[in-house]
C-alpha cells in the first residue's frame, strides 16, 4: 500500500474489449470501480486505440466532428461510414467504417470481388470538405486488393491487353495491362498521407498481405498463390506508371494491400497506438499521475508489438509512472513477457466463467476489479 494519505491521480487508458464494450465504456467502467475504493482520486480517462476498430472514436474524443459519408463498400453496396475532421482540420478515416471484416453485405461475397473503392470516395469526399492530412486507420479491412480499389475511387482506371477496363477485385488484377493515371485527383499531390498501423509486412511473398493476413478474410490455402501474383501484377504495372517503389515497404501489406496504395500516393507510416496517444495527449494526461490503468480484450505477446496497452504503459514509464494491465482475459503463457512491463497484468473474471457472461457482465466485472486493485494500490477512503 501507498500513498494512502495523499489524493490519488490515476490516469485510465484502455482498448475497447471488442465484441463487448468501447474504450470509453471500458475506461469508465474502471473508472467507477477507482472511485468507490478512492472517492477523493482524481481521474484522467483517456480511451486508446491502436488503428483498428474504435480508432475514429478515440481520435475524436480529442476534438473534431463527425462525418457521414455515403460510399461504396467492400461488396459495391453503398453504405453510410462514418469519418471524421479533426480540430486541427485533417481527416481521419477509418478503414473497417469503409470495408470491415464485421460487414456483412461485404462479407457475403468472394474476397476475390471485393474492393477499396469506397476508401477513395471516402477521401475525394474529404478533400471537398477542405481536408489535405489524412489519418488511415488500417485495422479490420474485409478486402485484399493491394488498394487497387482506393486508387480507383482516387480516380485511376486499370486495362487489360485488349483496352477494356478492368474491376479493381482480385479476381481481374492478374489481367492488368496497363493503367491510366491521368485522372487521379490532382488534389493528392497536395495531401499528406498518414498510415495508422503497427503491421511491418511487405505486399508480396510469405510474409505479404494475402499470405499472413488473407485466411482471416476468407482466402481459401489454394487460392494464395494464385492471388498473391495477382497484386505482384498490379504493382508490376502501377509502380512504373506512378514512378514510384512500395512493394517491398514496412506496412505495404497492411490491410490486404491498402498500405501499399498509400505507399504510392507518398504515405508516411506510424505504429496506430502512438498516433492516438499524441492526439488524445496522453503525455499531458501522465504528468503528475500516481498510476496508469490500460487493458484491452484480451492480450498476449502480440501486445508487445504496438497494440494500445503496451504504448500506453511505454508513455507511462518514460512518464516515471507506473502501469498495470486489466484486461478482459490474459494468456498465462505470456505473463512473463507482459510483467517485464506492466507492474500487475489482471483479469476481471472472479472465476471460471463462460465467455458469453464474460462479455455480458463486462461492465461490471471491471468495476468490481478496479475497485479492489485501487485498495490495495492507495488504500481506502
Amino acid at each position: 500500500m501507498s500513498n494512502a494519505m495523499s489524493a490519488p491521480v490515476v490516469v485510465i487508458a484502455p482498448d475497447s474489449f471488442k465484441g463487448s464494450l468501447s474504450a470509453e465504456q471500458v475506461a469508465n467502467a474502471i473508472a467507477t470501480g477507482v472511485r468507490r475504493a478512492r472517492a477523493d482520486a482524481a481521474v484522467r480517462i483517456c480511451p486508446m486505440a491502436d488503428g483498428g476498430e474504435g480508432t475514429l472514436d478515440a481520435m475524436l474524443a480529442a476534438g473534431g466532428e463527425r462525418r457521414m459519408l455515403n460510399v461504396r463498400g467492400a461488396a459495391s453496396a453503398r453504405r453510410e461510414a462514418a469519418t471524421g475532421l479533426l480540430g486541427d482540420g485533417s481527416a481521419i478515416i477509418e478503414t473497417a467504417e469503409v470495408v470491415g471484416i464485421t460487414d456483412p453485405d461485404g462479407m457475403a461475397v468472394p474476397v476475390t470481388e471485393r474492393d477499396t473503392r469506397g476508401m477513395g470516395e471516402a477521401i475525394r469526399a474529404l478533400l471537398d470538405l477542405g481536408a489535405r492530412r489524412f489519418y488511415v486507420a488500417l485495422g479490420g479491412s474485409s478486402t485484399n486488393d493491394g488498394g487497387a480499389g482506393l486508387l480507383v475511387g482516387l480516380g485511376l482506371k486499370l486495362f487489360d491487353a485488349d483496352g477494356n477496363e478492368l474491376e479493381p477485385v482480385p479476381s481481374a488484377l492478374s489481367r492488368v495491362a496497363r493503367i491510366d493515371v491521368s485522372g487521379l485527383d490532382p488534389r493528392v499531390k497536395d495531401a499528406e498521407f498518414i498510415g495508422m498501423s503497427d503491421v511491418d509486412n511487405p505486399l508480396n511473398g510469405e510474409h505479404g498481405a494475402t499470405a499472413v493476413f488473407g485466411p482471416q478474410k476468407g482466402v481459401a490455402p489454394e487460392q494464395v498463390k494464385e492471388i498473391d501474383a495477382a497484386l505482384a501484377r498490379f504493382a508490376d504495372v502501377l509502380e512504373p506508371a506512378l514512378g514510384r517503389t512500395a512493394r517491398d515497404n514496412a506496412g505495404a501489406g497492411a490491410a490486404g494491400g491498402l498500405g501499399f496504395a498509400l505507399h504510392m500516393l507518398g504515405a508516411s507510416f506510424e505504429p496506430g497506438a502512438e498516433v492516438v496517444a499524441r492526439k488524445i495527449g496522453l503525455d499531458a494526461a501522465l504528468e503528475g499521475a500516481s498510476w496508469l490503468i490500460t487493458g484491452e480484450g484480451r492480450s498476449d505477446v502480440q501486445t508487445l508489438h504496438g497494440k494500445a496497452p503496451f504504448i500506453a504503459c511505454k508513455h507511462a514509464r518514460a512518464a516515471g509512472v507506473e502501469a498495470s494491465l486489466l484486461s478482459g482475459g490474459i494468456d498465462p503463457k505470456a505473463l512473463p513477457r507482459l510483467s517485464e512491463f506492466f507492474s500487475g497484468c489482471f483479469s476481471p473474471a472472479p472465476g471460471p466463467i463462460t465467455l458469453e457472461v464474460a462479455i455480458r457482465d463486462a461492465g461490471t466485472l471491471l468495476e468490481n476489479e478496479a475497485e479492489q486493485l485501487t485498495r490495495l494500490k492507495f488504500g481506502s477512503r
